[in-house]
């Protein structure tokens, strides 16, 4: 279950007639948030039926509640209503749930014949989604834990940080505390093109060419797992209220080696086109990767160029900018080409891309 459900103090519920409910009243349930703002107002309010009163109450672990039926899962033209089921609260009303919800349930709590679900349950929210969570379930003291900390509002201050401390987010993250610094990102700017012909509609007459733009001192964080796109780093100017609690105050052991991958981001230092470095490919080299898959690299001039293996057994280049394919072998193709792969460098001299 995800682990930033938010559990609040109170609920409110509307209610429109409906003759298919036990109670003769489906309940829309929203809440009200950390700060005392009631969510969803506005949908709630147009779906409401203004004649009967809406109730509040304390979102405390309640017991009574039973599995009435599904509802949903049919198309009006366009319109596709997924399934849900309704479940009845013996406050006297009635409310949905989706199947999703249903099957988490069913795995942490009984559902008797003519007594309904055994155990005290509480209302949750997963973004928009209302949940009804058992409180036996392995996920509700953590959730509990969560929601103490949000609702105490000790939100984390900029001056109280400290290199390599460890900190939670309001979406339930850790990040680690690296420093303050300047922030890069980039725009692309239009160049044109020397006029050319070529037989693609979609050819373009303009190049795109990035342009660094310093943001200004950022306080920087990084994630200890690497995704698999590398290492994930957050910027933030001004703290807000997105930190919500301090997990450690120790440095991270690691904090070196993490530093030395920040500085290899362009968050932290630019690219610097100046110190790109052209490496030719050896002809085994070469040979390895025409025949594993399409090899994006460069010609002698520099050019960018696309090679691969086709069926016949011969090496099919394409010009990327012109796209002109031609046939050669192995052999030809590296001894024409001199084809060569890009390194590419920050302005800090750090790698950013290497490109063999």
């Amino acid at each position: 279950m995800n682990s930033t459900i938010f559990l609040p103090k109170t609920i409110k519920v509307g209610y429109q007639t409906r003759n298919d409910t036990y109670t003769g009243q489906l309940a829309y349930i929203i809440y009200f948030d950390q700060k005392g703002v009631l969510r969803k107002e506005k949908s709630w309010q147009s779906w409401r039926d203004n004649k009967i009163e809406p109730q509040e109450f304390a979102n405390v672990p309640t017991s009574g509640f039973v599995l009435n039926k599904k509802v949903g899962d049919y198309s009006s033209g366009w319109d596709h209503r997924k399934s849900y089921c309704r479940v009845y609260d013996e406050r006297n009303f009635e409310f949905e749930i989706t199947i999703e919800n249903l099957l988490y349930i069913l795995e942490n709590a009984n559902s008797i014949k003519g007594k309904g679900l055994e155990g005290d349950f509480v209302y949750g929210w997963n973004n928009k989604d209302l949940i009804l969570i058992p409180i036996e379930s392995p996920d509700y003291l953590e959730l509990t834990k969560y929601n103490e900390i949000l609702f105490q509002k000790n939100y984390v201050k900029a001056k109280d940080l400290k290199l390599g401390a460890t900190y939670k987010t309001k979406t339930n993250e850790e990040w680690i505390y690296m420093g303050r610094f300047d922030y890069h990102t980039a725009r692309y700017d239009r160049v044109e093109r020397p006029q050319q012909t070529s037989s693609y509609s979609y050819y373009r007459s303009y190049d795109s060419v990035k342009v660094d733009v310093n943001k200004g001192k950022h306080h920087f964080f990084i994630q200890s797992r690497e995704s698999k796109y590398g290492i994930n780093v957050l910027t933030i100017k001004s703290l807000g209220e997105r930190f919500i609690d301090t997990i450690s105050t120790e440095c991270i052991e690691n904090y070196a080696e993490l530093f030395e991958k920040l500085e290899c981001t362009t968050e932290y230092s630019p690219y610097d086109k100046n110190k790109d470095e052209y490496i030719q490919y050896t002809f085994v080299e070469f040979c390895e990767k025409v025949n594993d898959k399409w090899l994006y690299c460069f010609d002698s001039q520099k050019n960018s160029i696309s090679i691969r293996n086709n069926e016949r057994g011969l090496c099919s280049i394409e010009d990327r900018k012109t796209y002109k394919r031609t046939e050669v072998s192995n052999e030809e193709a590296f001894n024409i080409l001199k084809p060569m792969y890009k390194n590419e460098f920050l302005v800090n001299g750090k790698l950013y891309k290497g490109g063999k």
